[in-house]
């Protein structure tokens, strides 16, 4: 199984929880469209139907994981 990197994961989630806390579901189309594509992203990339499912799964892949990962700047 193919799995996010941590810092992609954490973006994703700090995202949702933002547009989340801003109510967007309720808000303009543009704001309710980003909330669903930020969701969509996340189930996607945890490999899970619904965002329940992959707000948990998401933050569990990310326990332990560190915040710095040098294989973002390695050289090839």
């Amino acid at each position: 199984m193919l799995m996010a990197h941590p810092a992609i994961l954490a973006d994703l989630l700090e995202q949702y929880k933002t547009l989340h806390a801003l109510n967007a579901e309720e808000g303009s189309p543009e704001a309710r469209q980003r909330l669903d594509d930020v969701a969509y992203t996340l189930c996607i990339a945890t490999s899970t139907r619904d965002i329940d499912a992959a707000l948990t799964a998401a933050r569990h892949q990310l326990t332990g994981a560190r915040p710095e990962d040098e294989s973002l700047t390695a050289d090839a």
